[in-house]
């Protein structure tokens, strides 16, 4: 029998705290997928500094008390932003939404304690948008003993069967994704056996170090394309003590930006700051795709990189300087037809209609979970 086919709207709002990615897809949810539209638009400053703010505060379940009328007006903020940037695009696009999935703003991830807060309110957005909307999407997972992320890895397997078809690509494919964490999806083969074939991990910081240091320095998010990185001097000494000191003793937490530090840099000049950082972001990568290809019996033949980092030259040129392999690919997953810059908001477009069909969203080789599951809450305030 032919599968629906919904039109899903997906918001997400990453650890760099600057703006909002919104992507509409079609799917059914399985194995069908197209790409409708992906814009971004950045907050304004006022609500970007209350954001960043208000994750530096919150340390704890008990700040999450402490400041909770504070995140609750911040959260209504939140909210209004993305329902002005969600009734601007259906006015302006010539479909009709089924569902939005609505990620929101994390300040505070610990799966010890099974906490995963995101600011962002379902319920008020699904009333001022009129639309059904899912969100909360972590916290079933967190529930059943899972970590709670990553969640994405059910759509990266979806799209490494797309660009394997399209592109001819062999597996196995490992599918790393640079955000302010770094996760890795890595897919054995093509076979439907959801649990055997595909694996995801949290493996090491991603831009969180680097942009957190340029931040604290200069008046911009981020450093662009790794250009203050590469005008600076790397601190070889700082550097090799740092990643001796850092062990990551399993890959099978996942990881906050506030598991790293920063501190051992903190004597160095802006610039040097940016390359030793840069570079030691680089290595706990890099450490890390070789730590799980070889716990899982894979070969790193095929990498493709999504995310923000992917555009970070002195980064992914790091990567793989640390690999030191000559037998493997790394191609930006641009180069396969998909925006780089969009595949976590389209994820969680995907992720509604998984969580709205009452499919599995997490797995046990993906956020350890005790079996696979499905995850989300259903809003229809309207």
């Amino acid at each position: 029998m032919k599968k629906k086919i919904y039109t899903s709207l997906g918001l997400m709002s990453g650890t760099s705290m600057d703006g909002v990615d919104l992507s509409v897809i079609k799917s059914d949810g399985y194995d069908q997928f197209s790409s409708i539209l992906n814009i971004y638009r950045e907050f304004d400053n006022d609500l970007y500094k209350q954001l960043i703010d208000s994750r530096d505060k919150i340390s704890s379940a008990e700040d999450l008390k402490i400041y909770s009328d504070d995140l609750k007006n911040l959260e209504k903020k939140f909210t209004l932003f993305n329902a002005k940037i969600i009734n601007d695009v259906m006015q302006n696009i010539d479909e009709e939404i089924d569902l939005i999935g609505f990620h929101g703003q994390t300040i505070f991830h610990n799966s010890k304690i099974k906490i995963s807060k995101q600011l962002g309110d379902g319920k008020l957005l699904s009333s001022l948008v009129k639309k059904i909307v899912v969100n909360n999407f972590r916290q079933n997972d967190l529930n059943h003993d899972g970590q709670g992320a990553p969640l994405t890895p059910i759509f990266h397997y979806l799209i490494s069967k797309i660009i394997k078809n399209n592109f001819k690509i062999d597996y196995p494919l490992s599918l790393v994704n640079i955000g302010g964490i770094t996760n890795v999806t890595q897919i054995k083969d093509a076979l439907n056996d959801l649990n055997q074939n595909f694996f995801a991990y949290d493996i090491a910081p991603g831009n969180c170090l680097i942009d957190e240091w340029v931040r604290m320095h200069v008046n911009t998010n981020y450093d662009k394309n790794g250009n203050y990185a590469s005008n600076g001097k790397i601190d070889k000494l700082i550097l090799n003590q740092a990643i001796d000191n850092f062990e990551l003793k399993s890959f099978n937490k996942s990881l906050d930006v506030k598991d790293f530090d920063l501190s051992f840099a903190k004597g160095l000049s802006f610039e040097d700051g940016c390359a030793t950082l840069t570079k030691f972001t680089a290595f706990l990568i890099s450490n890390g795709l070789e730590k799980i290809s070889k716990k899982n019996n894979i070969s790193l033949n095929n990498i493709i990189l999504c995310g923000g980092g992917r555009k970070n030259i002195f980064l992914i040129k790091s990567i793989r300087e640390f690999l030191k392999n000559d037998n493997f690919d790394i191609e930006e997953i641009d180069n396969y037809n998909f925006d780089g810059n969009f595949i976590e908001s389209q994820a969680f477009a995907f992720l509604a209609i998984r969580s709205y069909l009452d499919l599995p969203i997490s797995f046990p080789n993906t956020t350890r979970c005790k079996e696979a599951i499905s995850g989300g809450e259903i809003q229809k305030n309207f």
